[in-house]
Order: structure tokens, then C-alpha cells, then sequence
């Protein structure tokens, strides 16, 4: 069951396709051709796939919706994006101005809520088809420097808009004045009214999950008729966070195959030195409790209020963390320049699961090292694992053409020896870029090299590893490396712990 109900699929895009030279490409199969040579067995040998063209896009903060054989995402500043295939985007809209055709005369549209946010543009959107075929289309604004936001809806007919506004349904920021509770408004412990993510659970029942940073994030239960909260909610029920703590960019998705809902967030700050990351927990009820790998429950992960705003120590034990900011650097002889696979503060992500083929989608944008603030919408494919918990492919879609062409298939011990670049995510929140090192997995099942220990290969594409002695649990999958240019073999796991570990074949 896709609790999206087949339409909320929103991905960001930023416009942009990578032009390989002649010269590049001549080096690409020299390299490669080497690798063949050298490399046996179908985890080191180039597979020959035809290289996917990506055509990237930028949207901030994507939130993806499926409407008939397209996927879109909505974003920051009214920017969306449309796909057919997850690999190649076309920008729909962008900016907060007259000419955008979602809203048009978006300012005299939405003057209340830029006026009362102080504000002249939009966060994050989130849309949604209901039981009348329309779209509704979750905005919100932002002052930035306080949590004084509003948040409304808007309807259209179509996906593309235009988008008439149906009002404002949640205010926050009220200093010294009554909240939506009733009582005065508190920074700490209230939430801000942005970041909504309105989905259906299982049983059919419409939610809203929103929030950032301030009091945390809360849950509210939605009329399906109207797409407005049921009456009586105040702010609805707090889930996480509090105390000012950096998390924000919630967005559910239910897995049938696990019978859990799962929530996504971010941690930390969306800014290239932010530290900005990719969690989840989990729980049997769209409404929490949410605990994370350890069984910890997140309503407890929030800041010291006795430490300085943004106490990220204090939050940074919480939660499963599927990715953070990493560095694959290029390979010696490798073609092109710069720096290889990897990302800065990853985040904001939304999800997609495909209730026709069971695969799921992490949907997020991300920046890159040595690339400042330029961002970009990107799309992984996740599967679970042993333990019911989604781990991320270290590689980004690349379209069933060059790969991921079907769910997991089990490797054999001499399919997935060789050379791999590994890196650990850790649990911090942290600029630091995790750059990867190298270790070797062996016939017999050892792994030697930046870190030592074992691993056994599972039914169904799963496997366990030990690493300096934590076990993680995860997946052996392929996936197109865009700096080798060819289909390599790549692992995923997570630990008890919940930290991620990354391995992706090497051409040494």
C-alpha cells in the first residue's frame, strides 16, 4: 500500500546535465577497459550498461508527488520539478514572483502570510491529491531569524496550478501572545508552523507532521474532505525536539513490508558547514512513540535548555542516521576532475515507496564539496534490512537502464571480493566531510584494510558485517558509479547503534 495514496511524490530539482568531453570519455574507457582486465567476476568487471543521462535540477527541500506516469517535487520559494524516470529533471517553477504559474500573483495571494512572516518568500511546500481529484498544496513562510511562520493551503485542479488559496491554518511566533493552544506563545516548547508533510496512513486517515527547530515536531490529525485539521488540535501532539534543537523537515512514509511507519528528519543545519543530516525512527502508529535502532524514544531527543540554542550534543545520540556529509575522492587514472561521489549536508528529504515493483525512493537535495551553497535534487534507492530498517544505496539512481533493474539478488563470497571504498557516518552532527578509505574483501569472507573483520552473505541480497567489532546489518546491491563510469558492487548497512556504513567497489 503506497500511504501516499499513488499521489504524493514531490522531488527538487536544479537544472543542469553533466556534458562529458571527448578527451573524458576517451580516458573513461581506457580506465575502464584496465579495470576489465584486471578485475574478474561480476563485482569487479565493467557491466557494460549504457551510461544513464542525468539531467539535474534544483529545488530545495523536495517533497515528491506522483500524479499518472510523472513524478513532481515541490520545494522552497514555490520551486517544483517533474520526472518521468527519477534521473532526469525539467524545472516547472521557481521564485516567489508574479510570472510563477503555480500561484500566480503570488504576493496578493498569499499577502497575509508574508506579512504576518515578515517575509517575501515560501519554504517548504508539500502537496497532496484527496478524494476530490484536486491538489492541495501545503505552503508556509518564515521571518528565519525567529520561528514567527504561517502555515495555509491552496487548491488547484491540476498539479501545475493555478493555485487558489483556501487560508491560513496555523500560526506561530506570537510573542507575548495567545498560541493556537491558548496558552502564550513559548519558542521552546511551541512549535514552528512550517516543514508540513501530509500523507495517508494505512487505514486511510489524513495526517500533517510539520515542524523545526523551536518546540519540535508535532502531528496533527486532517479533515479528508476539507484538508484543513480536525478542530480542537491546538498544535497537535509533539512527537520530538524542543528546546530549540536543529531538527526539522519531517516526512512519514509506511512500509507494508514492515508494517511500520517511518519518520524522517533532519538534523543540524541546511548550510554547506551545517552539519545538515538524514535520520529516521520508527513506530506501529502514524502518531508515534518513534524510537530509533536502540530502542530509544525520541520524544526524549531534545537541547539542554541550560546550553547555549542549537545544542546539538544533546540531540546527536538520537535516531538512525542514513547519511551525512561524505567524500568518495577520484581514483588515480580515473576520468575527470574534482572530486568524485559525495555530498554536504544531505537532507530534507521526502520518500516514495512503488507498491507495484516494492521498491522505495529517498528523495532529498544536497550540496557538494568544494561547490559552496550550489545545490541539487537527488534520488537513492533504499531497501530494508534484516531488522526492518531502510539503508540507503551509496550511489544515486540511476534508472532501471543502468542498474538497480530489480530488488535485491544474492552474491556469492567471490562476487563480492575485491577492493572497496568504505565510509562510516557516524552518529555526530558535524561539518566534517567523512571521507572514505579503503579495505578488501576477501573470498574467505574476511575484511582487511581502514577497518578489520568479517562478512557473511545473507538470502535475498542481505548481509552481515563486522567492522572493528560493531555488526551491521544491510544489503549488497549494484549501483552506476558516475566517476568510474561503469555499474560497480556496493554495500549498505546499518548498526544497532544506528550508523550507516557505505562500501562501493574500487577500481584498484
Amino acid at each position: 500500500m503506497n500511504t501516499k495514496a499513488a499521489v504524493k511524490v514531490l522531488i527538487p530539482v536544479v537544472l543542469g546535465a553533466a556534458v562529458f568531453s571527448a578527451a573524458v570519455l576517451a580516458d573513461s574507457y581506457q580506465y575502464n577497459n584496465a579495470l576489465q582486465q584486471k578485475n574478474g567476476g561480476a563485482g569487479g568487471e565493467a557491466m557494460n550498461r549504457t551510461a544513464p543521462e542525468f539531467k539535474n535540477a534544483s529545488v530545495h527541500d523536495p517533497s515528491v508527488i506522483k500524479a499518472g506516469d510523472t513524478f513532481y517535487v515541490f520545494g522552497s520559494h514555490l520551486a517544483a520539478a517533474k520526472t518521468n524516470d527519477l534521473v532526469s529533471w525539467d524545472l516547472v517553477a521557481t521564485g516567489v514572483t508574479a510570472g510563477n504559474p503555480l500561484i500566480p500573483n503570488v504576493k496578493e495571494e498569499l499577502k497575509e502570510t508574508l506579512e504576518w512572516a515578515q517575509t517575501n518568500t515560501l519554504w517548504a511546500a508539500d502537496v497532496i491529491q484527496l478524494a476530490d481529484g484536486r491538489y492541495y498544496m501545503y505552503y508556509n513562510a518564515c521571518k528565519g531569524d525567529s520561528p514567527r511562520s504561517a502555515l495555509g493551503v491552496a487548491v488547484a485542479d491540476g498539479i501545475e496550478g493555478p493555485y487558489k488559496d483556501q487560508g491560513i491554518l496555523l500560526k506561530s511566533g506570537m510573542w507575548g501572545e495567545p498560541s493556537e493552544d491558548g496558552t502564550v506563545y513559548d519558542a521552546k516548547i511551541h512549535p514552528n508552523a512550517v516543514d508540513p508533510d501530509v500523507f495517508f496512513d494505512k487505514e486511510g486517515k489524513l495526517w500533517m507532521v510539520y515542524g523545526s527547530y523551536s518546540g519540535g515536531i508535532f502531528i496533527l490529525k486532517m479533515d479528508p474532505a476539507t484538508g484543513k485539521p480536525l478542530p480542537g488540535q491546538g498544535y497537535g501532539k509533539k512527537l520530538l525536539g524542543g528546546n530549540h534543537s536543529r531538527i526539522e523537515g519531517p516526512y512519514i512514509q509506511y512500509s507494508p513490508e514492515t508494517d511500520y511507519y517511518y519518520l524522517f528528519l533532519s538534523y543540524g543545519g541546511l548550510d554547506a558547514d551545517g552539519g545538515y543530516n538524514i535520520r529516521t525512527a520508527r513506530s506501529k502508529a502514524p502518531d508515534g512513540p518513534y524510537v530509533d535502532a536502540q530502542g530509544q524514544d525520541l520524544i526524549e531527543a531534545k537541547a539542554d535548555p541550560a546550553l547555549p540554542l542549537f545544542d546539538d550534543r544533546s540531540v546527536e545520540p538520537y535516531g538512525v542516521k542514513l547519511m551525512g556529509s561524505h567524500l568518495f575522492p577520484r581514483e588515480e587514472g580515473a576520468p575527470g576532475e574534482g572530486p568524485a561521489n559525495g555530498y554536504v549536508s544531505p537532507g530534507h528529504n521526502s520518500t516514495y515507496y512503488d507498491d507495484k515493483t516494492g521498491k522505495y525512493f529517498l528523495i532529498f537535495h544536497a550540496r557538494f564539496p568544494d561547490r559552496g551553497e550550489h545545490h541539487e535534487i537527488r534520488v537513492h534507492e533504499m531497501y530494508m534490512n534484516a531488522q526492518g530498517w531502510p539503508v540507503a544505496a551509496p550511489l544515486r539512481y540511476a534508472g532501471d537502464g543502468a542498474g538497480n533493474t530489480g530488488r535485491l539478488k544474492k552474491v556469492t563470497a567471490q562476487e563480492a571480493a575485491g577492493t572497496y571504498q568504505l565510509v562510516n557516518h557516524g552518529k555526530d552532527i558535524s561539518a566534517e566531510i567523512k571521507e572514505s578509505a579503503a579495505i578488501e574483501l576477501t573470498k574467505g569472507g574476511r575484511i582487511t584494510g581502514a577497518a578489520s573483520g568479517t562478512f557473511k552473505l545473507e538470502d535475498g541480497g542481505r548481509a552481515e558485517l563486522t567492522l572493528d567489532g560493531t555488526v551491521y546489518h544491510g544489503v549488497f546491491v549494484t549501483g552506476w558509479d558516475e566517476a568510474q563510469q561503469k555499474e560497480v558492487l556496493t554495500f549498505s548497512a546499518l548498526s544497532e547503534q544506528g550508523t550507516a556504513v557505505w562500501g562501493v567497489r574500487s577500481g584498484r
